[in-house]
């Protein structure tokens, strides 16, 4: 079996690591010289325009798939044309690279989501921070807190208007879109796959942290109450046969009050869940593969409970961190940089005092390197 994957980075390092054992093999197509999965798989670099040159390498996989949302559409379905099989479906895609898009998708589906609106103006928008704080978002490109601002008041919304509707966009995607600020408990997310047979499987809701956007922590499971984890299963059933969707699917959620809140999907495999490799009985990249290439799904439980910790900029001496009982180290062969992702640590514990202690471990060793970069 083999499987076509345009984008090259840790994610598809990670999904090309996972296929090995099924006997699976990768092809990975991306534009940077250098990425970390073209260490342990077969990569070509390329123009993502350029579909002519990937047909001609992908010729000859079962199925196409992607690794990241920065990919335009009209590549994906000229790849389906060209008698390629593309999963997750084009418009799962087309769907997430536009917020507007996306929220009016949560809306249909009666999945709760915070207040949002198009914004074709600074006098929309101070119209709307007049209410109430805002959000304001390009409706595509943005990633880790980029393309967004906090419009606190009328005041704010020229300038705010000014900075981000000058920004490079997506293709197909130009404007902003403004959501209501809320005051949220805690951020969470849930991964779901989905099988070409419609069969579904969820992994337990995750806690997430973030730090200036960035995703530095997820704890799984969530302490969630059961009603909260049957509800965002709910959901995502909802979004998974509205896109009659195959592979697996993140939804980013809000919590408030006990409800959840749609913040945002990934329609791919996710940072929140790298906790799944060691910590769930099947990783999500295992079940992402097993999905597209239509074998059977495989058991999401969580093998006790997990933390996992991304590396951004620094990476703590990889002995220090492997003297820790039940670490797992998993770097991504990046030079480093400020911000960037280097790699994340897992650590395991069969319960959350285990995992505490294990975890204050690997918080010292990530607040000393910090400390001495």
């Amino acid at each position: 079996m083999q499987v076509g994957v345009l984008g090259g980075g840790q994610l598809g390092r990670m999904l090309a690591l996972a296929g090995y054992p099924l006997g699976v093999r990768m092809r990975l197509y991306d534009t940077p010289a250098e990425s970390p999965a073209q260490h342990v798989a077969e990569y070509r670099r390329g123009s993502f325009d350029g579909t002519a040159d990937i047909v001609e390498f992908f010729r000859g996989v079962d199925v196409v798939t992607y690794e990241f949302e920065n990919i335009p559409v009209a590549t994906l379905e000229t790849l389906a044309r060209d008698g390629l099989r593309v999963l997750p479906p084009p418009r799962a895609l087309s769907v997430a690279q536009d917020r507007l898009a996306e929220k009016t998708l949560f809306r249909t589906l009666g999945i709760p989501t915070p207040d949002f609106a198009e914004v074709t103006s600074p006098n929309v928008l101070a119209d709307r921070a007049a209410r109430g704080a805002q959000i304001l978002k390009t409706r595509s490109g943005g990633y880790d807190g980029k393309g967004q601002a906090t419009v606190a008041g009328t005041d704010d919304a020229s300038a705010a208007w000014a900075a981000l509707s000058a920004l490079p966009t997506a293709p197909g995607h130009a404007g902003l879109i403004a959501e209501a600020r809320i005051d949220f408990d805690r951020e969470l997310s849930s991964i779901a796959v989905r099988g070409r047979d419609g069969r579904t499987a969820f992994y337990p809701l995750i806690e997430n942290r973030h730090e200036q956007g960035i995703l530095r922590q997820s704890l799984a499971p969530a302490e969630a109450a059961e009603a909260i984890q049957q509800r965002a299963q709910e959901y995502a059933a909802r979004i998974l046969d509205e896109l009659n969707y195959v592979g697996v699917l993140t939804i980013e959620w809000f919590e408030r009050g006990g409800e959840l809140l749609a913040n945002e999907i990934a329609p791919r495999v996710h940072n929140s869940g790298h906790w799944t490799i060691e910590g769930a009985a099947t990783s999500q990249f295992e079940n992402h593969l097993r999905a597209i290439l239509g074998l059977p799904l495989g058991d999401c439980t969580p093998q006790g409970r997990s933390r996992m910790f991304n590396l951004i900029g620094v990476t703590p001496p990889v002995p220090q961190m492997l003297a820790i009982p039940d670490a797992h180290v998993h770097l991504y062969g990046k030079s480093a940089r400020p911000g960037r992702k280097l790699g994340h640590v897992t650590v395991w514990g069969v319960d959350r005092l285990e995992l505490d202690t294990r975890a204050r471990q690997v918080e010292q060793l990530i607040h000393e390197c910090q400390r001495g970069a």
